[in-house]
């Protein structure tokens, strides 16, 4: 049978644990899942890229999971780090119209590439980066919201 490695991709600002379900539930369907932090040039981080990176290797540790970042197409990216499949968390309607064109877009691009769609389970639904973003902002604690602590001095 062939090795089944799937990418999974955002900015992950911070990776939550809406993420972290989505990469647990992947694991059942694929035998690697590549997680790729992408470099968005339109929008300035808020929590420190290698902290994340640090963060979320930490969190999979001795899982099949790799966790790498880049500054390219997602869809090439995917075929760089041998992945047939991306792999997208749906919480509602909206990051389905969102997601659609963009995985059109992909398979333009990479012929070969399959994009998976995977519902958020229910009670992580209302969980979203920019809103943990804005709690820590304003000096709430988050970290019921990640999959591993964060510490205060990891934002910018």
């Amino acid at each position: 049978m062939k090795h089944r490695t799937a990418f999974f991709p955002g900015s992950f600002d911070p990776f939550t644990k809406g993420h972290e379900d989505i990469v647990l539930r992947a694991l059942a369907l694929f035998d690697e899942i590549v997680i790729g932090i992408g470099h968005n040039s339109s929008k300035a981080r808020y929590f420190s890229l290698e902290k994340m990176k640090e963060a979320i290797e930490k969190t999979f540790e001795g899982k099949p999971i790799r966790v790498v970042t880049y500054q390219n197409l997602t869809a090439t990216v995917a075929r760089e780090v041998g992945a047939r499949f991306i792999i997208r968390g749906l919480r509602n309607t909206t990051d389905f119209e969102y997601e659609n064109s963009i995985s059109q877009v992909n398979r333009h691009i990479n012929e070969e590439l399959e994009t998976v769609f995977l519902i958020t389970s229910p009670h992580l639904a209302p969980i979203s980066s920019t809103i943990i973003r804005d709690l820590h902002r304003y000096g709430s604690s988050i970290n019921q919201y990640l999959p591993y602590n964060l510490e205060e001095e990891q934002s910018n």
